[in-house]
């Protein structure tokens, strides 16, 4: 039996873990692996073509990308979109280290990763799974330090993203260190995992008789909070003069949506959203409060984090943000979270699902809601139609050339009530996130926790892959800044090539942050070289993105007003048979409206 015939057979068992999946065993008894595992994101080369032309012959979705990098981002996408296993395979040496950015992304944002090389990389679970196996390579152990082809320490660098690192001592071991890799990567809080599988054992064989069977990986246990704690929690919220809710991923993954909804609506609490948390609540419901979010962090004086951390984009729960005295309920899976940063009031520790419905069974023996009519209620609103009219007003403001405001006014007039945003940029995606709501959860993906700029295209391209095997397919719009989406741009093509009909909407202002205009530039240009003249936050002015697509065979649009913006972005919605690229050439000088504290609590320039 050829070894990756055994990588093969551990990644059917691997796939058992997945609490989504519906038909786990096939009728000889083992699980199919085309029915768990459907898609292979990667970048392929010698040894490797053998494993993705193995993978094809069994049924799964091949998808070749341009770089590691967005392979690994892709892959992830469709583990946390479907709850079950895709793969991500790369090469060795350089291979491998392009997709650590994958496995970094996938730690620091709790989504397990189990990586195998030749690697077999990414297993991402959370509450729910994101399950993601990178397929890699290493060196032949009898070539180790002698300067191999892509020699590199990969077992010891993957140290540093992972839960669990480990080369099989041979090939009938295979099976029980993939078994730990899963384990480790799903259970406690969620991590990358790293398998590493050396070139002489790729295109080894061994008997399959001698190969140490393993059973099915178990579903990660499901804790429940202590109902002491629970009680706890409730009377504190009760007793709250200005609650506040906040939802993190972690309710999103963890399928807490009904739950959620209930305890929102039943005791009548506001909540604030976190970007991938927008949805588990529709971001229209009358309780959302995101609009006005400083000013909710600020004077709640009890906060119930569900599956968020207080890192910094929450600012660390420190004053000035926070009130000083604010009381938090902490729920969380992790116990090593609690308490960091603010020491929470009760830590509710277990799964999110379990835990918030715990608290409704003590809200459905008690009913209480919180009052509509309340002083709290009364500020909120208050600073929310305010920063409404104000956003309002920079969109509609008078204006030769479009801003930001402008640009996503129309753009979320436009959008399907149901489509899947992914985006990504730096103003670009802050405006965004407050400008184009989301109604349903897991529909929205962006930079998450490490800020990771360059996922955009890989997520977009899972998405659509997943959304092409629908009866009824949701359109994929990909929401860009300009210097986002040159960190993966030439991923158009793979677009092209498998004709998925995404729309992705650059918006360009010439530079990160802000740019120059063309005449500012070419001024510049004639006074010296760029090198020491050009402000470091710019880019060229006015860059034709959209010829990039067009190059590949997708449909691109140029945008300068707010009617063209309209016409092309019907246009690219009504084509589901090719990809499109809108530029939209903004204002270089366009910005955020004034905000009540700098970002990251400090100026970032």
């Amino acid at each position: 039996m050829w070894s990756f015939g055994i990588i093969v057979e551990s990644l059917k068992k691997w796939s058992c873990i997945c609490p989504c999946a519906t038909q786990l065993w096939g009728r000889a008894g083992r699980l199919r692996l085309a029915e768990n595992v459907e898609y292979m994101f990667g970048v392929v080369g010698v040894p490797v073509i053998e494993v993705a032309m193995a993978a094809q012959a069994a049924g799964i979705k091949y998808v070749g990308m341009r770089n590691e990098q967005a392979a690994c981002y892709a892959a992830s996408a469709i583990g946390y979109l479907t709850g079950r296993p895709a793969v991500c395979l790369v090469v060795s040496g350089p291979g491998l280290i392009h997709a650590l950015g994958g496995m970094a992304n996938a730690n620091v944002n709790c989504w397990p990763v189990e990586s195998l090389s030749r690697p077999v990389e990414s297993l991402s679970l959370y509450w729910c799974c994101r399950p993601v196996v990178v397929i890699g390579g290493s060196s032949d152990q009898n070539q180790e330090t002698t300067g191999a082809f892509q020699e590199f320490p990969q077992v010891e660098a993957c140290r540093l993203y992972s839960k669990f690192t480990a080369r099989p001592s041979s090939l009938v071991a295979i099976p029980a260190v993939i078994e730990k890799a899963v384990r480790s990567s799903t259970f406690g809080r969620p991590g990358a995992c790293y398998v590493d599988i050396p070139g002489d054992m790729v295109n080894a064989r061994v008997d399959k008789s001698h190969v140490r069977q393993v059973t099915c990986c178990p579903p990660p246990p499901v804790s429940l909070a202590p109902p002491t704690e629970v009680l706890k929690a409730v009377t504190l919220i009760k007793q709250a003069q200005r609650p506040l809710l906040i939802l993190g991923k972690g309710a999103a993954y963890g399928r807490a949506e009904s739950e959620v909804c209930e305890l929102v609506e039943g005791c009548g609490l506001p909540f604030l959203p976190m970007p991938m948390g927008k949805g588990v609540v529709p971001d229209q419901h009358p309780h959302c409060v995101s609009s006005a979010r400083s000013r909710a962090l600020l004077y709640a004086d009890v906060v119930v984090l569900l599956g968020a951390r207080l890192n910094w984009m929450l600012h660390f729960g420190f004053p000035p943000r926070f009130n000083t005295h604010v009381k938090i309920i902490q729920v969380d899976l992790c116990a090593e979270e609690m308490g960091n940063n603010v020491r929470p009031a009760v830590a509710l520790l277990g799964d999110i699902r379990s835990v918030v419905t715990q608290v409704l069974e003590v809200f459905r023996k008690d009913p209480w809601s919180f009052p509509a009519d309340s002083e709290w209620w009364a500020g909120l609103r208050h600073k929310m139609a305010a920063n409404a009219e104000m956003s309002k007003a920079l969109a509609l403001a008078p204006s030769a050339l479009l801003n930001y405001y402008s640009a996503f006014l129309h753009i979320s007039e436009l959008l399907p009530p149901d489509c899947v945003i992914v985006s990504e940029g730096a103003n670009t995606m802050d405006i965004g996130r407050t400008m184009i709501p989301n109604r349903l959860p897991r529909h929205r993906l962006d930079a998450g926790t490490f800020g990771t700029m360059g996922v955009g295209l890989g997520f977009a391209i899972a998405a659509a892959m997943l959304e092409r095997s629908r009866s009824a397919p949701r359109r994929v719009v990909c929401v860009e800044g300009d210097s986002a989406f040159g960190f993966s741009g030439m991923e158009v093509e793979t677009m092209c090539r498998f004709k998925l009909p995404v729309v992705i909407i650059v918006i360009n202002n010439n530079g990160i942050y802000s740019g120059l205009d063309a005449d500012t530039w070419a001024q510049l240009a004639n006074m010296g070289d760029l090198t020491t003249l050009a402000p470091p936050v710019t880019l060229l002015p006015d860059a034709r993105y959209d010829q990039m697509m067009t190059a590949f065979g997708g449909r691109g649009f140029l945008v300068r007003t707010a009617e063209e913006l309209r016409l092309s972005l019907q246009e690219s919605l009504r084509d589901w048979l090719h990809p499109s690229l809108i530029n939209v050439l903004i204002d270089p000088a366009s910005d955020r409206k004034q905000q009540d504290f700098p970002w990251l609590t400090r100026s970032n320039l």
